[in-house]
């Protein structure tokens, strides 16, 4: 009995490990923070995308390990609590300045 072998996908990697984490130089220009934001939003929807493709080929039953898929899932809902967090953030410091007597 012969047990066919199926392509396996690559590794999920975090990413930090992919050198997609935001990366500051002393010594040149700072990105502003329209810049920094937008790389971030970038990196949660590709996160949102990787995570999704991740369980669809689980759910069609590609070699994709159970693991590989939570860490997907988990590492994209934490992305997405962050953007939260941001948002409310941006949204208290807005209500500050705009409560401020001139």
């Amino acid at each position: 009995m012969t047990i066919p072998v199926r392509p396996q996908l690559p590794p999920v990697v975090s990413p930090l490990e992919q050198g997609r984490g935001i990366q500051l130089e002393l010594g040149t220009e700072s990105p502003s923070f329209s810049e920094v934001f937008t790389r971030v939003l970038n990196d949660a929807s590709q996160l949102q995308t990787d995570s999704r493709n991740l369980i669809e080929a689980f759910v069609r039953g590609e070699p994709v390990e159970l693991h590989q898929v939570m860490a997907a899932a988990e590492e994209a809902a934490i992305s997405l609590e962050f953007l939260v967090e941001i948002r409310n953030k941006l949204t208290d410091a807005y209500r500050a300045v705009m409560n401020m007597q001139a």
